[in-house]
């Protein structure tokens, strides 16, 4: 079996605001071979990432994605590895590969899942897909006020972790982030897990962030999150010999080599990895199995949709012991219309993957044509790349 096409659907909702929520617009990949097709999705700008789908060649070392991938045979998980290796090689300088191959690498496992009647955590080599424990994963308040009524609807929806990050956190007050925190706590009740994000705020600068360790430790928060840029190690291992709350990071990683150098040398505790960026599950899975020997937890990355969520969860689904998993709760209408609503969350806080062939989801046709950014790209006259169909 070849790989016949692989299609690239911009999508987006009619305003995109200029706020921390990337479930605004949405670049899915649908790879179509013999009879079967899956479907993957890019956790990345849509437009720069289609054009590395069909960019004229610079070089040998800077090629198209789509001159490694069609016409490739994809009938074993070897053949997703080959594919990998190809376009890594041939697309080694094209900065946008990575985002874009792990689009194309999520539908290849779901197409392979699908054509063997198996679901994708099974082909990665587990036998068995443990539940999560979901965490609701919402913007801070403008207010205290805010934060606490968000924190109070979670817990009562039956969320027994909560994750607040971005918005006001970190631009304020030690003292002003302190009461965002505290009211975090107090809507959540003092038995669940609170969670912290700084969005990268302090970029490689540990000053602002060790003065707001102790609120955090005060509130009992389990970690803080991205406080600095994915690449500042020394500021990540500073800070976590400063504190008893861990540190978490690792979404901005786009290979397998960044993902362990935050391991090894971050003094992480939590190791959060976005299938849409870091090359789809092939190198996920890579990056879980590594945090494992290592006594870090891995934990997804997922603020967008049900497809995500599903592809997100299957590189360390049989791993018992990393139990957290982000649920995003505060999607746009695109993200949550994308898909049926199959991941829920069930009496006990957790969520459990499909025990379907492939992810388990498909994007609904059309929501994708509700949502669709018709778009062309034009080189010396040619059409290298037009809207597919749906």
């Amino acid at each position: 079996m070849k790989i016949d096409s692989v299609d690239l659907f911009y999508l987006k909702i009619p305003r995109v605001k200029n706020i921390g929520d990337g479930s605004q617009d949405a670049l899915l990949v649908r790879v179509r071979a013999g009879n079967f097709e899956g479907w993957g999705e890019c956790e990345a700008s849509p437009l720069v990432t289609i054009a590395a789908w069909n960019c004229p060649t610079s070089h040998s070392a800077c090629q198209p994605v789509s001159a490694s991938v069609l016409g490739q045979s994809i009938d074993t998980p070897a053949d997703i590895k080959r594919i990998h290796t190809n376009v890594k090689a041939n697309s080694l300088d094209l900065l946008q590969t990575d985002h874009l191959l792990s689009g194309i690498d999520i539908a290849l496992w779901d197409l392979l899942g699908r054509k063997l009647e198996e679901p994708v955590y099974q082909l990665l080599g587990y036998p068995t897909a443990h539940p999560k424990t979901a965490y609701a994963s919402v913007l801070f308040g403008d207010s205290p006020a805010e934060t606490f009524q968000k924190a109070e609807n979670a817990q009562q929806q039956g969320y027994r972790a909560v994750k607040f990050g971005w918005g006001c956190y970190g631009r304020q007050s030690p003292a002003a982030d302190a009461d965002q925190v505290a009211a975090a706590r107090e809507g959540l009740g003092k038995d669940r897990c609170l969670l912290i994000d700084a969005g990268t705020l302090w970029v490689d600068d540990p000053t602002e962030a060790e003065k707001r360790l102790s609120s955090l430790e005060t509130q009992r928060v389990l970690w803080l999150e991205e406080p600095f840029v994915s690449g500042a190690l020394n500021a990540y291992r500073k800070l976590s010999s400063m504190t008893t709350v861990k540190l978490a990071g690792g979404e901005g990683c786009h290979d397998f080599h960044q993902a362990r150098h935050m391991i090894d040398h971050g003094g992480i505790g939590f190791i959060q990895i976005d299938a849409g960026r870091i090359g789809g599950l092939s190198i996920a899975k890579q990056v879980a199995d590594y945090a494992a020997t290592r006594k870090v937890k891995y934990v997804n990355h997922t603020f967008t949709t049900q497809l995500a969520l599903s592809a997100s969860l299957q590189p360390y689904a049989g791993l018992s012991e990393h139990d957290l998993c982000e649920y995003p709760v505060e999607a746009s209408a695109l993200a949550q219309s994308l898909t049926p609503l199959l991941i829920k969350l069930d009496a006990e806080g957790h969520v459990h993957l499909p025990e379907t062939p492939g992810l388990g989801i498909t994007p609904i046709s059309e929501t994708i044509r509700k949502y669709l950014t018709e778009t062309e790209i034009v080189v010396n006259g040619k059409v290298i790349y037009q809207t597919p169909t749906i």
